[in-house]
Order: C-alpha cells, then sequence, then structure tokens
C-alpha cells in the first residue's frame, strides 16, 4: 500500500487501514478523472505564484512548470491514471511529479491545502462543465427558433386542464421553449458567477503565513474574482455545488416539460407530430405500436436531475463551517448530473431534426368548440358589449347553432402567428454574452 502524502509513519494495522480506505474513498477517484487536468491547471497556477514571491527558484520553477504540461499532456491523451494505493488525482499528480523531478516535486504544496485545491479544481470543472451547457443550449435554442418561424402558421389545438381549450400554433409551441431556455440560462449564470471566484490559498480555511500572491493566481486561473475570506472560501464547497444543481434541476424541468408533450403529442389520440419508425420503439406483441422511449427516458432522467438540489441540500445542510468529508459525496451526486443534462440536450436537438408536423389537426370535428373565442372577439370588434357577445356564443353552442370561425387574425398583436421571435433571439444572445 503506498503511503499518503499526508503520513509521517507506517499504519502497523495494514488490514484495518484498507478497510478505511476502501470505505472512505468509495468511488471517489472514479469523479477525480473529471478534474485531472484543472488540477494540473491549478498546480501551475500556484507554482507560478510560488515562484514570483521567492518560494521556488527559476530552476525550480522551470523544471516544475515543464513536467506539470507533460503530465497535462498525457491527461489529455487519456494516458493518465490513478495509481492503485494512490487516493486522488492530487496526490497522483505530485507523486509522479516527484517520481519525474526528485525532491523538487515535494515544494509544490507550499501554501495551499488539499482543502483549497480540491476547491480550485471543482470551481474550474465547473465552470468548463456549464459553459459546455451554454454551447449545447443554444444549439437547441437555435433549432427551436428555426422549427417556430418554419411553423408558425401551422395550428395546433390549446389545451388548459387538458381540456381542449383555444387555438394556438407550432410556432408559439416550439417558442415558448426557446424562451423557456432564457430563463433557465440566467439560472446558470447565476451559478457561472458564483462559482467564478478564485478560492486557492485559503487553505485549510484558515489562509497561510506565506506571503501569497492570490491576485496573481486569480488572473492566472481566468477567475473572475477570488474568495476574500479564507473561511467562507471553504465555505463554498457544498453551496457551490447546490447552486450548479438548481441550475441543472431548472432546466431540467423545461427539458422534462417537453418530453411529456412530445409523449402526448405523439399519442395516435392526439397525433399532432410524429417520428421516423427508427427514432421510436416497438412491442414484443403489438406490431401496431411506435413508442416514444426517447422521450420518456429523457422525462424519467430529467426528473432525476431535478431531485439533485435535494440530495445536496441533504448531505451539507448540517455542517458548521469548516471542511467535512462529507462533501466528497457531492460528486457522485453532481458529476453525472451534469454529464445526464448535457446528453438530453444533444438528443433533444437530434430529435428535432427530425420531427415532424401533421397539418390540419384543427379541421377534426372535435375542435369545433376551439374557435368560440374568436367568434365572441368577431362580435366584440362588431361593437357587441364583451358579455353579451360571451352569451351570444354560448348559447348558440347549447343550441347546437354555432358556427366556428376559421378566419384567424394572425396580424393583430397577441395573435398566435406574432412570435415575437426576434425579441426572443434578442434576449438570448444578451444573456448568452454575460458568460465570460
Amino acid at each position: 500500500m503506498a503511503t499518503k502524502i499526508w503520513q509521517k509513519t507506517n499504519h502497523s494495522n495494514l488490514e484495518h487501514t484498507s478497510i478505511v480506505e476502501q470505505f472512505t474513498v468509495g468511488n471517489d477517484i472514479e469523479f477525480d478523472y473529471s478534474l485531472a487536468k484543472y488540477d494540473v491547471q491549478g498546480s501551475l497556477a500556484h507554482c507560478e505564484m510560488l515562484h514570483s514571491i521567492g518560494l521556488l527558484n527559476d530552476n525550480e520553477w522551470q523544471l516544475i512548470e515543464k513536467e506539470l504540461k507533460v503530465i497535462l499532456t498525457e491527461i489529455k491523451a487519456n494516458n493518465f491514471e490513478i495509481e492503485e494505493g494512490i487516493e486522488d488525482v492530487h496526490s497522483q499528480v505530485e507523486h509522479l511529479l516527484i517520481q519525474r523531478i526528485g525532491d523538487i516535486g515535494k515544494k509544490i504544496h507550499s501554501g495551499r491545502s488539499r482543502n483549497d485545491q480540491v476547491l480550485t479544481d471543482l470551481k474550474l470543472y465547473f465552470k468548463a462543465e456549464i459553459l459546455d451547457i451554454v454551447s449545447l443550449t443554444e444549439t437547441l435554442f437555435n433549432t427551436l427558433i428555426q422549427l417556430s418561424n418554419q411553423h408558425k402558421n401551422t395550428l395546433l389545438p390549446g389545451y388548459t386542464h387538458l381540456q381542449i381549450a383555444m387555438p394556438s400554433s407550432f410556432g408559439l409551441w416550439f417558442g415558448a421553449y426557446a424562451e423557456s431556455l432564457i430563463d433557465d440560462l440566467e439560472v446558470f449564470l447565476a451559478a457561472y458567477n458564483i462559482v467564478n471566484k478564485n478560492p486557492l490559498g485559503s487553505g485549510a480555511g484558515y489562509g497561510t503565513s506565506f506571503p501569497l500572491n492570490r491576485t496573481l493566481t486569480t488572473e492566472l486561473l481566468n477567475f473572475k474574482t477570488l474568495n476574500v475570506n479564507s473561511v467562507y472560501a471553504q465555505m463554498t464547497r457544498g453551496k457551490s455545488e447546490k447552486i450548479v444543481g438548481m441550475a441543472l434541476a431548472t432546466m431540467a424541468g423545461t427539458l422534462s416539460k417537453f418530453a411529456f408533450d412530445m409523449c402526448l403529442y405523439l399519442n395516435q389520440n392526439f397525433g399532432f407530430i410524429s417520428f421516423p419508425d427508427s427514432l421510436t420503439t416497438g412491442s414484443s406483441i403489438m406490431p401496431h405500436k411506435k413508442n416514444p422511449d426517447v422521450f420518456e427516458i429523457m422525462r424519467a432522467k430529467c426528473n432525476r436531475i431535478q431531485a439533485v438540489p435535494n440530495e445536496l441540500i441533504l448531505v451539507t445542510n448540517n455542517l458548521p463551517s469548516g471542511y467535512h468529508r462529507d462533501v466528497q459525496l457531492t460528486k457522485e451526486i453532481l458529476f453525472p448530473a451534469l454529464t445526464s443534462l448535457k446528453d438530453c440536450l444533444e438528443m433533444f436537438d437530434f430529435m428535432l431534426a427530425h420531427i415532424q408536423i401533421k397539418p390540419e389537426i384543427v379541421k377534426d370535428e372535435k375542435y369545433k368548440y376551439m374557435f368560440s373565442v374568436e367568434n365572441v372577439n368577431q362580435q366584440v370588434l362588431d361593437g357587441i358589449a364583451f358579455r353579451d357577445a360571451y352569451k351570444n356564443i354560448g348559447l348558440a353552442i347549447e343550441n347546437n347553432t354555432f358556427e366556428p370561425n376559421y378566419a384567424i387574425n394572425h396580424s393583430h398583436e397577441g395573435s398566435i402567428g406574432n412570435l415575437g421571435n426576434d425579441l426572443i433571439v434578442a434576449n438570448f444572445e444578451e444573456v448568452k454574452s454575460r458568460f465570460e
């Protein structure tokens, strides 16, 4: 068993040590691979700062910088492994450095703790993941706007209480989800701004007597600012995860609702949309079935993501200030959720590229009364008081003399043909521009 970086002497009972390590480490190493490149980036910035304040001489810094960049290249080439007996990615990087350049590698941890080291890794990772989500969201948003514009005049029955309500359009439907994504990005922007603060240099939560230049590491790591108070820097562990989790849950709520719409509209009793057979699945005994499995799985994935903030709160909500090992478990809650949301964004865009819209839906007799509001409005425009017009049309429906007004006016403001997509696109671009 490898000696840990924090060990002073060898443990006498290796069996007990192994049992404790297996329980405490769990599957954390699996998630540490996601942090590897950010760990090296953090070490590069930290060591450049140590050189700037005289804790590393020119030769030491050059050797460390060169080898850390080699390790970073290996990580990017998937040629990096956390060896058996090494407890985490931070230990592995330091272990490799010492192996390759000797005792100089032992100097890189001066002025920092694994506490602020992992915090730095996590915040860099969260920033990158959020920007990936922004990019995937933009792709889906553009697809929705394109479909909205393309189908702005294709009528779609609107429902309230799952009862036939008023005429809508596919343009409004697609555009609604496009605009929803803007609000979802606002929540991600809040999460991005919170994780975009440098914790490096806060040590174990109580700073250090070394004259660290935290402004320099903030600039080198492209953080917007730093967590000033060292105690609070440690308090952001768990808090950062919860806020990112809330952003994930918000967007997952949009996608879950959209997936439910897809399942509903694919149902034969609605029949508003269809997909090629290759994108649906069949039944083992019913040859007529075309099941929306993709959207059902997506709905379930997104509903699981919406539980993430709750899980994170339950892990972290009763902890006092200072570091506690409990927060290690936030990785296994949050990391898969990040991957799952990105998968759903990609799959939704893929499916929408193959969606087939059915025209003339509203000509079905069951949608006849959906146009009653237009008849009321027309009487109001002709000078009849609204309450009287409402009563007139209501009585016509009861007496079975109602004739729907299919001549929907698409020009007046608020109608189903006035999508406002130009403004929606402008709003999206404004929010996206605030991610640095």
